[in-house]
């Protein structure tokens, strides 16, 4: 053993079973050799003489790197060399060594082969598949490399399985055009002899080749297999018992190849007629292998699918009946696919069925019938196993896996029912009416049926009945089951437009939402779903329930209780999602907030929630700041659930009404703002009970209107006390509510607090920007970048709402230069160019705002040079030259438009001085300037947008992108 074969062999020796730096040494050793330009004879040398499997490997390795990345490198005599030693190789069977090769070594020798055809074949070496036919006689270790070799040629260039370069794609045609010339009839006869030989002897060789044919009939004159000697000989191998399976089902594979071969309609139509496939049909449903039985699936269902594309593809007559014929034929044995087979084959199955119906256009009695099984098998397929209806009703993992597996194949089946509605839609009705039928009238119906029943009834849509309706509301013998109950109520809510045009089916859908079936469902998860689909459908019919009202109330009222009262820092009870029960309140509020409701009874209904509710609140707070932890947790999660109920309640109330039409209802709203801004003095920082509060502001903003305003420095001062980025987050979007709604009446408020809030900021807020290299914290900078984005969002709302003097009042002022100057830098570079454009505008409009036409007149001694001589220089000329500013960019084309708005802004504020400025920045002559004035004077913005592309085009040429920011 030479150094090579040692280094080869440490090389692929397992990293814990030899010393590192040796294995290291050895890697690079084998490295190093690859590169010597004689390499190809050594591997070859080594070859011939060594049996150690990894030297076999690496030099079959490095022999096919050779001639993928040096072959034009190599000189004739070379390839001529490779050429003879891999033809004998071949054509003894892979052997180049005494020992026969293990398989992965043959085909690692096929891979070399076949790089080496690709390259040669058919102009340097033309004979290469004629020099190898008469060597097939040696028997079954040169049959097998032949197979390897045709397989990896498919597998490496001609096989469109895979995604190929046009380099590829013109390599494989020129090379399948020279062997449909030159050799493929031969191949054939010999693939026939062979299979016919081995097929007792050797099926596992007859297999090998089958499957070899089976590539290479997809591209071959198909009057080679397709014919007297071929067809009997699939027919024999698929349909005699007790033969090998994998041999029956590769000449299933064969005849699925022929059957599935591009041809005219005519002609592919004949064939079909011809192979007479219907005799495999019945093996479909008999116990087999799962590969066989997979291969006669996918030949069934891809012989069904070519049937029904020669009867799209021909005109309607004689012909196109024969089309139909074959299929309905073989569409028996596709709905048995469906109902046995594994996923593949039934997913191929059930997109035949949807190309099927979908070719219907008005459905005979016949293919009625059939829709009626494809229906039936439908069904079958979509209803959930029993042996899980314990898992789901929890649910727990399995179930949860269970359901969103379920999920997931149910999706090409209800398309499939789309399509049947559609071509079929009284069919469709009937057998959904009767699976509800009899889920209705059984006392015994499995729960797994009335699920399926429900599930179809819900996909059905809108297409229903009086009639319908009743059955849908009706009670099902298992709606104590989770997933009956929830696909229950969901198709209930579906129809709830038809309730909306036949008010009188409104009781039977009340009671769905109301009792057991709905938010009384013993199951937590029912319960709240129901909560939530009752409020949509409160929204929906709002007007119409009036006379229903005090009934809702009634059978709401012992939830109503329980909800406050339970224990929610429990595991069993913690909301997922949106879904926590609360929107049960809104309902309620969405019912009682209607003013087609007597005032006095509005009254008497808010206050009968809003008080419980209140005295709730405040016994939870009595002495609550003196419990161990474990004690003010649990109220803690009951205070939550309080805040939660109000609020949501209150988005049932307008403005309008609380405050104008009927103050008394505004005036519990104060109260219970009163009662619950005491938690902060309890419970001043608990994040959980700081983010319901905020939230109840921001409705109350929007229910009591400026009578909010005595509530708000209380409630803002504590908000601010020690908050951390995402609540000084959650703090601004409030203040930009309170802006947006009352304008520049919030000044005072907005004064007095904005010093407390600039000085929160700032001691947040990095003064040297991110950091950008990692190992940071990722979620730390999220939350300080998503501060930094709503305070420019702050400041844009207070610039636009004629709120800027609060800025320039005297505890403020101090804070006046640090904003500017983080506004410049921003509008100059800060990465997100929709940031940019808000800095833009904001300074933009305190320009306005803080600058008159004479200067002495300046609110802001200095400002006016500060926007002349560094933002109109940094940010509108700079930064736009600088070469980042990509114009390619949808969002930095609006920020150049906002640049462009602001020099028009400057131009008309001040004149000649931010022009003559300007033209010094950017070495413009005068006759430019000229040009830039009538520009800026003028009411084009393409004009102006086109002049300044073609000046900043200029300066990056000059400059070279050599601007630098002051």
């Amino acid at each position: 053993m030479d150094d090579l074969e040692k280094a080869i062999l440490l090389s692929y020796e397992p990293g814990g079973g030899v010393d590192p730096v040796l294995r290291s040494q050895a890697i690079d050793y084998c490295r190093q050799m690859k590169d010597s330009p004689a390499i190809c004879r050594l591997c070859v040398e080594r070859l011939s003489r060594s049996d150690l499997v990894p030297v076999q490997f690496w030099c079959l390795q490095t022999i096919h790197d050779s001639l993928r990345l040096r072959y034009s490198s190599m000189d004739p005599a070379e390839r001529g060399f490779l050429r003879d030693f891999l033809l004998s190789v071949a054509c003894s069977g892979g052997a180049a060594a005494a020992r026969r090769p293990p398989a992965f070594i043959k085909n690692k020798f096929a891979q070399a082969f076949v790089a080496l055809v690709c390259l040669e074949y058919p102009a340097a070496w033309s004979t290469v598949f004629l020099d190898l036919l008469p060597h097939l006689g040696k028997g079954a270790i040169v049959i097998d490399m032949f197979s390897r070799i045709l397989n990896l040629l498919d597998d490496d260039l001609i096989s469109m399985e895979y995604p190929r370069s046009n380099e590829e794609i013109s390599m494989a045609g020129r090379i399948k055009d020279a062997m449909r010339m030159q050799c493929i009839p031969q191949f054939v006869r010999a693939w026939y002899d062979i299979v016919a030989l081995y097929r007792s002897s050797n099926p596992a060789l007859a297999t090998m080749v089958l499957d070899t044919m089976r590539r290479y009939i997809t591209w071959i004159d198909i009057g080679l297999v397709a014919n007297d000697a071929f067809v009997p000989l699939f027919f024999d191998l698929v349909l005699t018992e007790g033969l090998p399976e994998q041999l029956r089902a590769a000449a299933a594979g064969c005849l699925l190849a022929v059957v599935s071969k591009r041809m005219e309609p005519k002609q592919k139509l004949g064939m079909l007629q011809s192979l007479q496939i219907k005799r495999v049909f019945g093996l479909v449903a008999e116990d087999g292998e799962p590969e066989l039985v997979s291969k006669l699936a996918a030949l069934v269902t891809g012989y069904a699918a070519e049937a029904l594309d020669c009867s799209k593809q021909l005109s309607p007559g004689s012909v196109d009946g024969a089309a139909i014929e074959l299929l309905e034929e073989a569409l028996p044995s596709v709905l048995f696919v469906i109902q046995n087979c594994e996923a593949d084959s039934t997913f191929n199955a059930v997109q035949f069925l949807s190309d099927y119906v979908s070719t219907m256009k008005s459905p005979s009695q016949k293919q009625v019938v059939y829709l009626g099984q494809i229906l039936e098998v439908l069904r079958g397929e979509i209803c959930y196993d029993s042996m899980y209806r314990n898992n789901l009703e929890l649910p727990d993992k399995i179930g949860k896996e269970e359901e969103e597996q379920m999920a997931e194949h149910r999706k090409e089946f209800f398309a499939l029912l789309r399509s049947i509605c559609r071509v079929a839609p009284d069919v469709t009705q009937l057998f959904i009416r009767n699976l509800l039928a009899n889920a209705l009238a059984s006392s015994v119906m499995n729960v797994e049926e009335a699920e399926v029943a429900l599930s179809l009834f819900y996909r059905l849509g809108e297409a229903i009945s009086g009639q319908g309706m009743r059955t849908g509301v009706a009670r099902f013998p298992s709606h104590s089951q989770r997933i009956v109950a929830l696909v229950y109520l969901e198709t209930v809510t579906r129809y709830m437009k038809f309730v909306q045009e036949n008010t009188q089916y409104i009781p039977l859908a009340l009671m769905a939402f109301l009792d057991e079936r709905g938010i009384h469902h013993p199951n937590v998860n029912v319960s709240r779903r129901a909560s939530y689909l009752f409020m949509r459908t409160v929204k929906l019919l709002k007007s119409s329930l009036v006379p229903f009202i005090e009934k809702i109330l009634q059978s709401l009222q012992d939830v109503v209780v329980k909800f406050t009262s339970l224990d929610w820092s429990s595991k069993g009870l913690k909301s997922s999602g949106s879904e926590d029960g609360s929107h049960m309140f809104e309902a309620i509020g969405l019912l009682i907030g209607m003013e087609d409701i007597s005032p006095e009874k509005q009254s008497e209904y808010l206050s009968a929630l809003l008080i419980p509710l209140c005295q709730q609140a405040k016994s939870l707070l009595v002495d609550a700041g003196t419990l161990a932890q474990e004690d003010a947790f649990a109220k803690v999660a009951c205070i939550q659930q309080v805040i939660m109920a109000i609020n949501a309640l209150s988005k049932g109330f307008s403005e309008r009404l609380a405050t104008a039409s009927r103050p008394a209802i505004g005036a519990m709203f104060k109260q219970t703002l009163d009662v619950l801004l005491q938690i902060f003095v309890v419970f001043p920082n608990v994040e959980p009970l700081r983010n319901k509060i905020t939230s109840f502001l921001h409705r109350m903003i929007e229910v009591l209107g400026p009578s909010v305003f005595p509530y708000l420095p209380i409630a803002l001062e504590k908000l601010l006390a020690d908050s951390e980025p995402k609540e000084m987050v959650e703090f601004l979007l409030l203040i930009n509510q309170l802006i947006c709604k009352f304008n520049t009446s919030v000044g005072g408020i907005l004064e007095d607090i904005f010093p407390t809030v600039a000085s929160r900021m700032f001691s947040i807020l990095p003064k040297d920007g991110f950091p950008s290299a990692p190992g940071g914290n990722v979620e730390e900078i999220r939350e300080l970048q998503e501060l930094e984005k709503t305070l420019f969002t702050f400041l844009h709302v207070v610039a636009t709402h004629d709120l800027s003097s609060i800025l320039l009042a005297p505890k403020s002022r101090g804070y006046l230069d640090i904003i500017i100057q983080m506004l410049l830098f921003s509008s100059c570079s800060h990465k997100d160019m929709v940031v940019r454009k808000t800095c833009v505008h904001i300074l933009v409009r305190f320009t306005k705002d803080w600058c008159d036409k004479v200067e002495n007149l300046d609110k802001v001694p200095g400002f006016r040079k500060f926007i002349i001589e560094t933002f109109a220089t940094n940010c509108c000329l700079y930064s736009v030259v600088d070469k980042s500013f990509d114009l390619r960019d949808a969002n930095t084309v609006l920020l150049f438009g906002e640049i462009l708005a602001a020099q028009k802004a400057m131009h008309e504020k001040f004149g000649d001085a931010f022009l003559h400025h300007f033209a010094v920045a950017a070495h413009c002559p005068q006759d430019l300037v000229e040009v830039f004035r009538q520009k800026l004077q003028g009411n084009s913005m393409e004009g102006l947008k086109s002049f300044y592309q073609s000046l900043i085009h200029n300066l990056r040429q000059k400059q070279n992108g050599s601007f630098h920011f002051r």
